[in-house]
């Protein structure tokens, strides 16, 4: 298998039920554990619309979408040796990665907290990413200092 994703092996998502969005289907099989799709399902569903609520937004989709592009990220630094010493090297970040990168940010956090359900966990989650604050936000920016702060390296990128 080669080691690079090409567009042949990416498998297509077919959008969730309720707001026709790839987007929330991804969610859903992201923060979806022993298999149990349809208890994923109704968990994110109640967190989309409390996170709505919370909001004071009509369309819990676009809190969602806003949210996740609040938290994606659009460099990444990649560990590299050259010439017997380890460089972090920033690299630029494409669309699905960064997509992934920030879906797993969101349910790492909202799995960290504790004391609540994880559908309300998930939806404060969204409602600070949405805000530009919490966890998964929180780690976007160290990723971004970070690949700022190895900005000298980058040159070791190519090549």
């Amino acid at each position: 298998m080669p080691r690079k994703v090409t567009r042949k092996l990416q498998r297509t998502i077919k959008p969730d039920r309720k707001y026709q969005s790839v987007l929330v289907q991804r969610l859903i099989n992201k923060s979806m554990l022993d298999g149990k799709k349809s208890t994923s399902e109704r968990m994110v569903y109640a967190a989309l619309e409390q996170a709505a609520k919370n909001v004071k937004s009509e369309d819990p989709l676009e809190v969602f979408e806003k949210a996740l592009s609040n938290v994606s990220p659009s460099f990444e630094v990649k560990s590299r040796r050259v010439g017997g010493a380890n460089y972090q090297i920033p690299f630029p970040i494409q669309g699905h990665r960064q997509q992934h990168y920030a879906f797993m940010w969101l349910v790492q956090a909202a799995r960290s907290k504790s004391g609540m359900p994880y559908q309300k966990r998930l939806a404060t989650e969204i409602v600070d990413a949405y805000n530009e604050t919490g966890i998964a936000f929180k780690k976007k920016e160290d990723t971004h200092k970070m690949a700022e702060a190895n900005r000298a390296f980058a040159h070791f990128a190519r090549g």
